[in-house]
């Protein structure tokens, strides 16, 4: 049996990078991230969704949403939600 990479798996099932169904899970799997990163975030400073829903005017069930899909967020949601409830910083970048 062959072994494969993910690349070559993400190629047979997804297509080649710059097709449409391959860029939508590449974009889907950045914002899992983004969800991923924000929960990591707020666990190391010690906070629940609660309190960081608090902090910058959100429900829970929304802090939760986030961090299990960060997609459905605008650019100003994430940078209250780093900068006011986690004192961090937001650094974006575009590749071509």
């Amino acid at each position: 049996m062959e072994t494969k990479s993910w690349k070559n798996i993400k190629d047979e099932v997804y297509g080649q990078v710059g097709t449409e169904r391959r860029d939508v899970l590449e974009r889907d799997f950045e914002s899992f991230k983004i969800g991923l990163l924000l929960r990591k975030a707020r666990e190391e400073k010690n906070l629940t969704q609660e309190q960081l829903g608090q902090i910058v005017d959100k429900k829970r069930t929304y802090i939760s949403r986030v961090e299990n899909d960060g997609s459905n967020m605008t650019l100003k949601t994430l940078f209250e939600i780093v900068e006011k409830g986690l004192g961090g910083k937001v650094k974006i970048s575009i590749d071509f």
